[in-house]
């Protein structure tokens, strides 16, 4: 419990609202978005799940409030996806209707590959009616992922593309850092090409290098993409980035609920334990 206390006091912009809006004001200040996520997931009650859908819904409100740079991520079993699809469905389209009344945005994070199709599923029927207020995310550890990419370059959907957290079976992912490494900056420049400000989200500097060439060789704005990292990790390099004119966004997670996020992120992959460790010494 101390080991986990000490490091997430360093990734996780404290247990309130409060801690979430003084981190989003002070990226702000360095020109660097942000997108908030309340921490939970795997809610298995109808009760909860709704709380914690009206409690989106006051985050939203408080970003107007506070004129912040910043949307939203959300995991669909936070909202109650193993209760029910429709149930789920109706607590994030509640959120969405209250982003698209702000002219705000709302990114629906990527689980573990038994979620992928039923996430996939809902985020396109909402998608729908809200075309410019939800996004997804596609991890580039699966083998699905480059038709995953197509179909949403297809329906001008915006994608962040990260690399995948979760302990997932051969059968399904990619098992060599290597082979998700190609996979990952081959949809990345399939998206910076085709997407729709596609969120390239990796630490990894000579990804991002390979990003900043490819862009440049293909004449390709810098308002057409961003790059996204996690809040506490490589924070000169994200710096850097928006001080040199790039889109920056962090993702900031918060809430009383990170010592089970902490600890099944670290107990799923050893690569996750590695990942904290060797950057909580970094920038």
């Amino acid at each position: 419990m101390s080991f986990l206390l000490i490091f997430a006091k360093r990734f996780v912009a404290g247990e309130t609202t409060d801690g979430a809006v003084e981190a989003t004001k002070a990226l702000n200040a360095q020109k660097v978005r942000a997108t908030l996520d309340i921490l939970g997931e795997n809610v298995e009650s109808e009760a909860q799940a709704a709380s914690l859908a009206d409690d989106y819904i006051r985050l939203l409100d408080v970003i107007k409030e506070h004129g912040l740079d910043a949307n939203v991520s959300l995991k669909l079993t936070m909202m109650g996806l193993d209760v029910g699809d429709r149930f789920c469905r109706d607590n994030v389209e509640r959120i969405v209707q209250k982003a698209a009344e702000y002219d705000n945005f709302v990114r629906v994070d990527m689980e573990g590959s038994a979620y992928t199709q039923r996430t996939l599923d809902l985020f396109y029927d909402m998608y729908k009616a809200h075309p410019n207020n939800v996004g997804i995310v596609i991890q580039s550890y699966l083998y699905r992922s480059e038709k995953d990419i197509e179909d949403a370059i297809a329906a001008g959907a915006r994608v962040r593309l990260c690399k995948g957290a979760y302990k997932e079976p051969k059968e399904v992912a990619f098992p060599e850092k290597e082979d998700v490494n190609a996979s990952y900056v081959k949809l990345m420049k399939r998206l910076l090409s085709a997407g729709n400000y596609p969120g390239i989200a990796t630490h990894d500097e000579a990804i991002i290098e390979q990003a900043f060439a490819f862009a440049k060789e293909n004449n390709i704005a810098p308002d057409r993409y961003e790059f996204q990292m996690l809040f506490g990790i490589r924070r000169d390099l994200q710096a850097k980035i928006a001080q040199d004119g790039f889109n920056m966004r962090t993702y900031v997670p918060f809430g009383k609920a990170w010592f089970p996020y902490f600890y099944r992120r670290m107990r799923e992959r050893k690569e996750n334990v590695l990942f904290v460790m060797k950057n909580y010494f970094k920038g």
